[in-house]
């Protein structure tokens, strides 16, 4: 993944963690708290843009650093947020309870996205 596209994806995931928490928070709050799924909507949201900022991250520091795991951390960060905010979306808007099992599929890539970034940092400085 290039630079530029990891500060691209960061950008519109951003733009995205904030669309879909202020949908979640006024269009579809009615449906979410009938089914019990608002604290788990907004956990999604909230670990979106945590992700968004850590990809947003990776994407600086390339400017400084040329190390391999930037890339992996970035993949992994990208990958976690589809995968977890993803299914958890999802889960709330369907109620198709068996995508809770591949949420955390989506948090293991997450914490590698960190370990890979805390590998690179290391690496680099």
């Amino acid at each position: 993944m290039t630079q530029k596209a990891i500060l691209l994806i960061a950008s519109a995931f951003g733009a995205l963690s904030v669309m879909i928490g202020a949908f979640g928070a006024h269009a579809l709050r009615g449906l979410l708290e009938k089914t019990g799924r608002l604290d788990t909507f907004e956990t999604a949201v909230k670990y979106q843009m945590y992700h968004t900022l850590a990809l947003l991250a990776v994407g600086l520091l390339l400017f400084r650093i040329e190390q391999p795991a930037l890339q992996v951390a970035a993949w992994c960060f990208f990958l976690g947020i589809l995968i977890f905010s993803g299914s958890l979306y999802t889960l709330c808007l369907t109620g198709i309870t068996w995508l809770g099992a591949i949420t955390p599929i989506g948090g293991t890539f997450m914490i590698i996205g960190w370990g890979a970034l805390f590998y690179a940092i290391l690496k680099a400085l």
